[in-house]
């Protein structure tokens, strides 16, 4: 179990996650369940970045009972690869529950909370504190070994998602400079009459 804790649920962990999930869903056709995201996730952006969006199947339940649910039947089923959880109201030892389900059963569990659980009692292996948006300030909580002291600071999207965004944002402000002045604009053949006079 991998716990994710975010101020505001946020679009750019899958750029944080996608590797590991690419990774584990590498030698299996099972699906990804998402349940209770925030997001529906951008298929087209996954797929440039080598994850088939149609691995991923969304469960929405807005009760923090239903979520939980949800999540265990997921983690007990066969056929899936991992969990995707977004559970900010859950507790220590519904965490707990969870987590064995998914060490039972091999499964790749991420739980998504608030920042507020920094300071609440957790079974994860893994717990990290994500802040920003254009860079990621990656604070590692709990891990084994010792401790990071330092945050790590990642790009919130990939290159050539970046490199995409950076093409427009220099098409934009292309099309949005002044046009150009009327003596910049000369046509030649009133050039060869002012020539001429």
């Amino acid at each position: 179990m991998v716990e994710v804790l975010q101020q505001r649920p946020g679009q750019h962990v899958w750029q944080l996650l996608l590797p590991g999930l690419s990774l584990a869903a590498e030698n299996s056709s099972e699906p990804v369940v998402l349940v209770g995201a925030p997001f529906q996730p951008f298929g087209p952006s996954l797929r440039a970045q080598g994850f088939s969006p149609e691995r991923l199947v969304c469960i929405q339940a807005d009760r923090p009972s239903a979520r939980l649910w949800a999540a265990e039947q997921a983690l007990r089923c066969a056929e899936v690869t991992a969990v995707m959880a977004w559970l900010p109201h859950a507790k220590a030892q519904e965490l707990r529950r969870l987590h064995m389900a998914a060490q039972k059963q091999s499964r790749l569990l991420f739980v998504f909370r608030g920042w507020d659980a920094r300071h609440q009692a957790s079974p994860a292996v893994l717990r990290l504190l994500v802040e920003g948006v254009d860079t990621l300030q990656l604070s590692i909580l709990k891990r084994r070994g010792p401790p990071l002291l330092n945050p790590l600071a990642l790009p919130a999207r990939g290159q050539r998602l970046a490199a995409l965004l950076d093409a427009r944002k220099a098409l934009v402000s292309n099309l949005a400079s002044p046009p150009a002045s009327p003596s910049d604009r000369r046509s030649h053949v009133l050039d060869r009459t002012a020539s001429i006079a």
